[in-house]
């Protein structure tokens, strides 16, 4: 991962860059949005329901509990960082990187 990357390794954790674009027909990837990973969650930007559905379809993206996903800045914008918590951080960041 260069210093581009939007993926950061930490002891027992990986940091996501992110741009979410709520209210999308579907969840999904797209690609990237400057420095980040863009990805498209289908709910409004109302009463948290995109932050819900972004940990949601990033725990089971990959493949881990929801309560490791937190959300460490921008809860109110599309700009995010989000760390997931994991004890295999080489294995989730690598599965992310095949997105890029």
């Amino acid at each position: 991962m260069n210093e581009a990357s939007p993926i950061r390794l930490e002891p027992e954790a990986v940091v996501v860059r992110l741009h979410v674009q709520p209210g999308a027909k579907r969840s999904q990837w797209a690609g990237r949005h400057g420095e980040a990973m863009k990805l498209r969650v289908a709910a409004p930007a109302v009463d948290g329901k995109a932050n819900e559905a972004l940990v949601r379809f990033l725990a089971e993206f990959c493949g881990v509990p929801r309560a490791a996903i937190a959300i460490v800045q921008g809860e109110t914008g599309r700009a995010k960082r989000v760390r997931i918590a994991t004890s295999d951080p080489q294995a989730v960041a690598a599965r992310l990187e095949t997105l890029l």
